[in-house]
């Protein structure tokens, strides 16, 4: 069946319940170009391995979807590839690297991870242990057409990557440069400072992005309003156009032309089954033809 073709590529973040390929179903039920997933349970550590049934049934659906053009997974929250305690460090490297082999086996585009928190260690060495564990990671696992991707936090308790320049930090150490890229969260950077909210202050913000990190480098963006003021450092997700940020924000970049072909995931608030749908239609609502 031939792909429709979207000139935008805009999904969710939805459910695997009854299996990953229904994460697939979902999003086309949305008319969703793209779709986020946890490739399992994002409150446990470890996961039985993917059966082969399940990765051919996964691909199956993606290669014979009449919307779905871009794939991502996430991963748990519960990884801190940056903790300073050691053991616990590793058991996050170790889980990280699972998500990638798993992500591989799906053959899905990218998959995104937070970097981590310093709990009470010195914030430069923990971002110096990201790109290390990283590094031993891609040491680990061979080249595919999946990449990882850093997301933008918001700064909270002692979450690193609040910052352009923690995550050049991260980025600058990384030897596969090739394998590594950027995930934007709107509300994220929202509540750890950057301003978004009038088109010049949005302007200088992805300039600034660009400047330090590289548009380049940017292959996801997860949109979001914020609950929260701007640069509460709070993470709280809101629905498009209901929180801080505003709607005007998410016209900016849904019209920008420098991120037309960014894979944008909405990562809003279920609360009632309509609300997908209803995030989603403000968002293509804001695109101009």
């Amino acid at each position: 069946m031939p792909k429709k073709i979207h000139t935008d590529l805009i999904g969710m973040h939805l459910s695997i319940n009854g299996g990953l390929d229904q994460a697939i179903s979902r999003a086309e039920e949305l008319n969703c170009s793209a779709v986020q997933f946890f490739s399992k349970s994002n409150r446990q550590w470890q996961a039985k391995p993917l059966s082969e049934e399940e990765i051919e049934k996964f691909k199956l659906a993606v290669a014979n979807s009449p919307t779905i053009q871009s794939t991502i997974i996430h991963a748990s929250y519960l990884i801190n590839i940056g903790s300073p305690d050691q053991p616990s460090a590793q058991k996050a490297t170790i889980a990280l690297q699972d998500e990638l082999i798993r992500a591989q086996q799906l053959d899905v585009d990218h998959i995104v991870f937070h970097p981590g928190s310093h709990k009470e260690g010195p914030l430069d060495n923990c971002l110096d242990q990201i790109a290390s564990n990283i590094n031993l990671i891609f040491k680990n696992v061979k080249a595919s057409k999946t990449k990882l991707l850093i997301e933008t936090m918001a700064g909270q308790g002692t979450n690193v990557g609040y910052t352009f320049e923690q995550l050049s930090h991260i980025y600058n150490k990384i030897d596969q440069k090739n394998r590594i890229g950027f995930c934007l969260d709107t509300c994220h950077i929202f509540a750890a400072g950057y301003d978004i909210s009038s088109v010049d202050a949005y302007k200088t913000v992805i300039s600034k992005f660009d400047t330090i990190l590289g548009l380049q480098n940017l292959h996801v963006i997860h949109l979001n309003d914020s609950k929260k003021e701007l640069g509460s450092r709070v993470d709280r997700h809101e629905h498009i156009g209901k929180g801080r940020l505003g709607l005007e924000a998410f016209r900016y970049i849904m019209n920008d032309q420098q991120l037309k072909h960014i894979t944008k995931i909405l990562e809003t608030p279920v609360e009632s089954l309509d609300d997908n749908l209803r995030n989603l239609t403000t968002i293509r609502e804001l695109i101009d033809d």
